[in-house]
């Protein structure tokens, strides 16, 4: 959640699903959706274009986009955790999710500034022992997983620490709880430095 959501909490959230359901209220059919406009309601945590200002918050451009909507489908079943994404995409309708996926996908991800190389070398070792099965070698992910390539470092650390935590009641993943399960904190530094630096 974003830092202006955190201060006004769910007044903040009734704000911005009011004014989505004001832009979408202009579209005169399920073909016709501006995913753009819909997408300026995003902007507010996730940045223009899916590129978000804060390192907590993911980056959505470039996100592959059958993946992206699953997880807004998770988030509108109540399958990942987070009241306030809840809210906002349970007020989306089934083809609005789909044309925002789409949207997102199209959006290019900026190169990011590298870390320290020793950083990236550690990162880098791990991820082609173990992510890379996954994620793809490029980081680009598939349909059915994530897009890591240029992602939030601050985002990357948070998810991956919340699969390693027993306890965590956001983020359940078999696959990811057991890769996680070993990590230290600073390779989980490492591995975000790394994936952010992948183009």
């Amino acid at each position: 959640m974003c830092a202006r959501a955190k201060n006004k909490g769910l007044v903040w959230t009734a704000v911005l699903i009011q004014c989505a359901g004001a832009v979408w209220a202009q579209s005169p059919g399920a073909d016709a959706i501006n995913a753009a406009k819909i997408a300026a309601v995003c902007a507010n945590c996730h940045g223009d274009n899916g590129i978000s200002p804060y390192p907590h918050i993911p980056n959505l451009a470039g996100q592959n986009p059958r993946y992206l909507l699953t997880q807004m489908n998770h988030f509108a079943s109540g399958q990942r955790r987070n009241e306030f994404m809840e809210g906002m995409i349970r007020a989306l309708k089934p083809r609005e999710r789909e044309s925002l996926a789409r949207f997102y996908a199209e959006q290019t991800v900026p190169p990011r500034s590298p870390a320290s190389p020793a950083l990236l070398a550690q990162g880098k070792d791990y991820y082609e022992k173990v992510c890379f099965r996954c994620h793809g070698a490029d980081g680009r992910g598939t349909e059915d997983y994530a897009r890591l390539a240029g992602q939030q470092t601050g985002y990357v650390q948070r998810t991956l620490t919340r699969y390693r935590d027993p306890a965590n009641m956001v983020r359940k993943n078999p696959l990811m709880i057991e890769a996680t399960a070993q990590l230290t904190d600073a390779q989980i530094q490492a591995l975000a430095a790394y994936v952010a630096s992948m183009p």
